[in-house]
């Protein structure tokens, strides 16, 4: 599983939530990760999650909204922001914010695929992206789950140049950008609830998946699923105090997973 700052690729992840502080808390006893405001007015609030060496794992800032869920959204590179925008809306997507410039940062969007799926779009500038993936503590993993697998196969691939593996025998097909995967198509079955909409989700990779999902309900999280093997490894899905959703998974072999350098 290789993923890196390159075009179309994943690039950043960041959580939207009613109470920062909360998160900030809850997401350094259960992944050691530290969260820190950006300085000036300017920033809104938005921070930045980074490991104990200072290399940045994702992002955070407040809802919009008292009343807004919290919910992490991945990030996908785009060489410019306002052409990928374009082919989301005449791929049958809806661009819900943006494009906009992040101070000197970049310039992002938040869209939504035909099925409803949101993802975000980031043109680097100042900020490069993530400083650590594919290793412990970092983000690892991108994972779509979606009712029709069809409607995301096209739309992605004429928006981002996306490719898919042949489904395993379970149906799961795996994202690839320049024969790279870096996420997986997950077919939404009878066990979803049935309100329940397309979505990404974000994994971070562990040592301990099972001490993972420990430590989260211990800091007032849940544990949506608890841990299970597959055949790459052991996974979870857990959510924190304020309900957002995400992975942790710890693969047979870290070794195998090579940061960013």
């Amino acid at each position: 599983m290789k993923i890196a700052n390159v075009p179309s690729a994943p690039c950043w992840a960041d959580l939207t939530t009613p109470d920062p502080s909360a998160a900030r808390r809850f997401y350094r006893s259960v992944l050691g990760w530290e969260g820190s405001e950006l300085p000036g007015r300017d920033a809104g609030g938005y921070g930045l999650f980074a490991l104990d060496d200072g290399r940045a794992v994702g992002g955070f800032a407040p809802t919009a909204r008292a009343d807004r869920p919290a919910a992490w959204l991945p990030y996908f590179q785009a060489e410019g922001v306002d052409a990928v925008t374009a082919r989301v809306e005449g791929a049958g997507g809806t661009v819900t914010a943006g494009p906009s410039d992040m101070l000197d940062q970049g310039r992002y969007a938040v869209c939504a695929d035909p099925a409803g799926a949101v993802f975000g779009l980031w043109q680097r500038r100042a900020h490069p992206g993530f400083g650590v993936v594919n290793a412990v503590g970092g983000f690892c993993w991108f994972e779509l789950a979606s009712r029709d697998p069809a409607v995301p196969t096209d739309f992605y691939a004429t928006v981002l140049g996306w490719a898919t593996t042949s489904p395993d025998e379970n149906g799961y097909r795996m994202w690839t950008v320049d024969d790279e995967p870096f996420g997986g198509l997950l077919r939404m079955n009878d066990s979803f609830p049935p309100h329940m909409p397309p979505h990404w989700m974000v994994y971070v990779a562990t040592a301990d998946c099972d001490a993972t999902a420990a430590r989260c309900a211990k800091a007032g999280g849940g544990v949506l699923v608890p841990p299970r093997t597959i055949a790459s490894g052991r996974f979870t899905v857990l959510s924190d105090p304020q309900g957002a959703v995400f992975g942790a998974l710890a693969l047979n072999a870290l070794s195998g997973l090579a940061e960013l350098a």
